[in-house]
């Protein structure tokens, strides 16, 4: 049995997965907002919970915000500032009594989604989260890529490429850069995006019912945006070169991105033919928490 774990900012989800995959028991509870011991308890106490009532042990797999330091083992990085700082794999290893495997949240989505999601064909994936953040995670032969470093996939904080006139100034990300992706592609860059065209605070979910109704200025805030994408995808094209690439987050759910960015993309990927294939993802919400079980996909029962 595969136990994952996803530490949401507002919710800790549990789910089991069988040999073959097959979802054997899912629970969820409210995040203790602010409280590391807190949080370690609720995931002591649903992993307990969970073996209890499944009768059987399994393997912890844990998805988290932020990464771990390669310096120190320490986490970093993360929304939920209770956790920076904290050597949470070994604080979980000492409460559950076992070794526990650990990665950011958006490499277990796209761990999800290549293993047995929209991906699962492909040899190469790039599992991309736009949502309230950006995020991207690589995976190859269904086995994460999280490189020496620990940021293989760290898409969201590279600079926007080929900036257009409609691209200035850049804004200043949380992180203290410039002109970050995520400034450009998350769901409050996007809406920061028609603020500023347009003066009109708008949620992306308003701008795109508008733009379905014929609105002209909201449809020219989604043209910017799929450019924007395309321009930021097509790099990983020529970097990484994967067979798929797989959206997650909230703004996945917009359908013409799997038509219009492809067709962009193409004047931006240095190569004559292009069969890397723009995928939304099949599992939705579970995504991380599935693959954060699946981390340990290469141990006994995998496929």
């Amino acid at each position: 049995m595969r136990i994952g774990i996803d530490l949401g900012g507002s919710k800790i989800e549990l789910l089991a997965l069988g040999d073959a995959g097959e979802v054997l028991l899912r629970r969820r509870r409210a995040t203790p907002q602010g409280d590391y011991p807190g949080t370690l308890q609720a995931v002591g106490e649903l992993v307990e919970a969970a073996e209890r009532e499944l009768a059987r042990s399994g393997h912890v797999g844990v998805g988290t915000p932020g990464a771990e330091s390669a310096v120190d083992g320490l986490i970093k990085n993360a929304n939920s500032t209770c956790l920076n700082g904290k050597p949470l794999r070994d604080d979980l290893q000492a409460l559950l009594q076992r070794e526990i495997r650990l990665a950011n949240d958006a490499d277990c989505f796209a761990l999800s989604e290549a293993i047995d999601g929209a991906g699962r064909a492909a040899q190469v994936v790039f599992g991309v989260i736009l949502g309230t953040g950006v995020g991207g995670g690589i995976v190859v032969r269904r086995q994460l890529l999280q490189g020496v470093n620990r940021i293989a996939g760290e898409w969201g904080h590279n600079p926007l490429p080929l900036l257009d006139e409609e691209d200035l100034p850049p804004a200043r990300c949380y992180c203290g850069r410039l002109g970050c992706v995520e400034t450009w592609l998350s769901g409050p860059g996007l809406s920061g995006d028609h603020l500023r065209h347009n003066g009109e605070t708008l949620a992306p979910e308003a701008i795109c019912g508008r733009a379905d109704a014929g609105d002209q200025a909201c449809e020219q805030t989604l043209v910017r945006y799929e450019r924007r994408l395309a321009r930021a995808l097509a790099v990983v094209v020529n970097i990484l070169d994967p067979e798929a690439i797989v959206l997650g987050g909230g703004l996945s759910n917009i359908e013409r991105w799997y038509d219009t960015v492809p067709r962009l993309w193409s004047a931006h990927i240095f190569s004559d033919r292009i069969d890397t294939r723009l995928l939304r993802n099949v599992h939705g919400d579970s995504s991380g928490v599935r693959g954060a079980a699946w981390l340990w996909n290469d141990q006994r029962g995998t496929r």
